[in-house]
């Protein structure tokens, strides 16, 4: 985590202007500060508000397709160290991108129940350039990100103590048992769990995530129908007979009710600013528009109704080309990197020593981690459906639930750098391939040391690699003929 802040800390304020996407939500999060909803702004305000001049904001509503979430967060920054700097625009997502490195940590510390192999996906992350180009601009994916990565960690939290208790109280009621054995109605369906407050924890999680962006709504559902599945599992390993029908009724009643409606309300919570508003967008709907027979709804639910209804018929139709569009095929190879920033042709008045120099961000990420979690996903399959391996499911399931919902929108306009909602799973099963290589702690002296050595050979060569196209990241100033040899891998395609 500390690497990864540092990578993530210096220089943030450089460049000293919006970039890519920037234009649209760092401008909106201010808007946030000054009214609680986005406001309009003039034509090519980008030169006004890179210097300073927020003043120029219209006092009318903006008509935008995202939840609230990720701007708050990005307001946040602002708030703390000024909207005029960008230093303040992108602290927030400096800091939710550091902290999500010590979260994936402690994830796979977790599952493979291994300090090393925990430190590895922890330094694989920080030293990713997608990750990395991600947590220095300000961009809502990297928040999307970080509130998935809690939400998986939670339900981690909550298998572990799920199991436990049921441990304990199918053994208690077999030391009450004069036979030494839980009786056949004690093992019928199995023993209720109580509360689960790490359910809750992902629930909240997991709302803040739609909240942030609504590609995370499979999300909601696939960690739901997973958090089932392992309590069916534990049912099933302690003797309850009827295990699938116990923890449907017992545990997935409960799981829905932890976690959809309190996400839901969660969602609703953040449109809090435009609740208050009078004047936001689409905010006074309900009143132009009467309707005898949903007048039992309150009206700002009806306005907020029918301003979703809009959005997704926005992000339904949404194909207009771009230059750096790329289909979901070629994601996992990085097949279309994004260029967020890039200034060429800077001569000595930049502080060039040669001829010409180029200053870069470009989302592409490490290739031999990127290429490499593109194969693990392979062994994953084998491990889940061969071996039953409860872990390769899970990461398996969190990569599907960011990945596969995009195949179904061939149509749809869609960009490399969506794929950071997943790219968390994708390191953990990168890992657990390494775990592999390393091999299990019972194994032989020299078959252990032969897997660190290779494991460790890994991680080096990753790091080196990462220390080469960091220039490409961070907008460093760099002789013109050196970004075109960084440049060789998204080139090539």
């Amino acid at each position: 985590m500390v690497i990864g802040g540092v990578l993530r800390f210096v220089r943030l304020g450089d460049p000293a202007t919006l970039v890519f996407d920037e234009t649209y939500y760092v401008k909106d999060a201010y808007s946030y500060l000054l009214s609680g909803y986005e406001r309009e702004w003039p034509e090519e305000p980008d030169a006004d508000f890179n210097s300073g001049n927020t003043g120029i904001i219209l006092g009318s509503p903006d008509y935008v397709v995202h939840p609230p979430v990720g701007k708050w967060m990005i307001a946040l920054g602002m708030a703390l160290f000024g909207s005029d700097n960008p230093f303040g625009w992108r602290f927030s997502a400096a800091l939710v991108g550091t902290l999500s490195i010590l979260f994936i940590a402690l994830i796979a510390q977790r599952l493979f129940g291994s300090p090393i192999l925990g430190a590895v996906a922890g330094l694989l992350t920080a030293v990713d350039g997608h990750h990395l180009v991600h947590s220095r601009t300000s961009l809502l994916d990297v928040f999307l990100m970080f509130w998935l990565v809690v939400a998986f960690g939670a339900l981690l939290l909550d298998r572990n103590r799920a199991r436990r208790t049921l441990a304990e109280k199918v053994s208690e009621r077999a030391a009450a048992s004069p036979t030494g054995r839980p009786s056949a109605a004690d093992l019928l369906y199995g023993p209720w769990l109580g509360f689960r407050p790490w359910r809750i924890v992902a629930g909240i999680s997991l709302g803040l995530a739609v909240g942030t962006k609504w590609s995370a709504i499979p999300y909601l559902a696939v960690f739901g129908l997973m958090t089932v599945l392992w309590d069916m599992n534990a049912r099933r390993i302690v003797g309850v007979h009827r295990w699938i029908t116990g923890a449907i009724l017992r545990d997935g009643l409960q799981a829905f009710a932890s976690m959809v409606p309190l996400a839901a309300l969660t969602y609703l919570a953040s449109w809090t600013g435009w609740f208050l508003s009078s004047d936001a967008y689409n905010r006074q709907w309900a009143a132009d528009h009467p309707a005898s027979a949903w007048e039992w709804l309150p009206a700002s639910i009806r306005s907020l109704a029918d301003y979703h209804r809009a959005a997704y018929t926005f992000h339904e139709g949404l194909g207009s080309e771009h230059p750096y569009e790329s289909t979901p095929w070629s994601w996992l190879v990085m097949g279309r990197p994004v260029s967020f920033y890039y200034k060429g042709d800077l001569g000595a008045d930049q502080g060039c020593a040669v001829d010409a120099c180029s200053r870069a961000i470009s989302s592409v990420g490490n290739p031999l981690i990127w290429w490499s979690a593109a194969i693990a996903l392979i062994v994953l399959v084998f491990y889940w459906v061969g071996r039953r391996d409860w872990r390769a499911g899970a990461i398996l399931a969190g990569v599907a639930a960011g990945y596969l919902p995009w195949f179904l929108y061939p149509e749809r306009t869609t960009f490399f750098f969506y794929a950071i909602a997943f790219q968390p799973f994708l390191i953990l099963g990168l890992v657990y391939c390494l775990g592999l290589v390393l091999g299990r702690p019972f194994e032989p002296p020299s078959r252990r040391r032969l897997g660190l050595i290779l494991v460790g050979g890994f991680v080096a060569a990753a790091v080196l690699l990462s220390a080469y196209f960091l220039p490409i990241w961070t907008a460093e100033l760099i002789p013109y003929s050196q970004w075109r040899l960084r440049m060789w891998m998204p080139s090539w395609i």
